[in-house]
């Protein structure tokens, strides 16, 4: 059952192009919620993704707030119960603080993050074990879930290619992260809103016990002002999972969706 779990981690972690500032993709009040679903059949949880109105140290961010948790037959012989949540600049992307309290199956982490992005470290603290650390990190650094939103508004979709990579540096946990993406192209999806046109990508992860190898997850978003995670799907060495958008609000953007004749 670490495989639900995985889901979770990758759905919040979830570009060699240049990057160009562009409208802010993202507002206060956007909410996104998923259906998680093991092998294409079998229900394993939700989670959803919120943008806040927050202040960090008198400066104004995004407070965002992830949440996962598994449901219905699942959860009787593998919870899982995580929250993470990130404190973004509004006007550069850059995350000042970041938390990351998970209970997966009784296998639990509460750590809490301080960016020093002048001087690039990372201040971490591990309420769990009562121990505090310094780290160097990668200029402009990123976690796990402010990386999405730096990617939705920093994303050159005009000048993008097909099997252009795009790289960005993360810190997750105690230690930098290079997390790199594919892009494989456009694709039109069916979702529970209709059909819509995506750009969908590859993440790189590691091959092993779990993934199949390096190329198995797959990342769908709407191809429009929004950049909507749309599914995300991951290959294992047995079965399969997969994340879909099935509920959302506040968008800055008109929604794309492709009305069959």
């Amino acid at each position: 059952m670490k495989k639900i779990s995985l889901l979770f981690t990758v759905l919040f972690f979830s570009f060699n192009v240049s990057f160009a500032q562009m409208e802010s993709s993202y507002d206060v009040g956007e909410w996104f919620r998923f259906e998680m679903s093991y092998s294409g059949w079998m229900k394993a949880g939700e989670a959803t993704l919120t943008v806040k109105e927050g202040v960090y140290k008198t400066k104004p961010v995004f407070h965002v707030v992830g949440k996962g948790w598994t449901t219905g037959a699942v959860s009787w012989f593998f919870k899982v119960e995580d929250r993470y949540e990130s404190f973004i600049d509004k006007k550069n992307n850059k995350p000042y603080r970041f938390i990351r309290d998970i209970d997966e199956g009784g296998h639990t982490k509460n750590i809490e993050i301080e960016f020093d992005q002048d001087r690039s470290k990372a201040y971490v603290h591990n309420i769990k074990h009562n121990k505090k650390s310094i780290f160097d990190t990668k200029p402009n650094i990123q976690d796990m879930v402010s990386t999405f939103y730096y990617l939705r508004n920093n994303l050159d979709v005009e000048n993008l290619k097909v099997n252009d990579e795009v790289f960005v540096n993360m810190f997750f946990d105690e230690e930098n992260y290079g997390f790199k993406l594919k892009y494989l192209g456009e694709e039109t999806i069916k979702t529970e809103f209709g059909k819509v046109n995506s750009l969908k990508f590859r993440p790189y992860v590691m091959a092993g016990r779990v993934f199949k190898e390096e190329e198995s997850l797959t990342l769908w978003v709407s191809n429009d002002k929004n950049k909507i995670p749309l599914r995300v799907k991951a290959d294992l060495a047995v079965g399969s999972l997969r994340a879909d958008l099935n509920a959302f609000k506040g968008l800055k953007h008109p929604f794309k969706i492709i009305v069959d004749n």
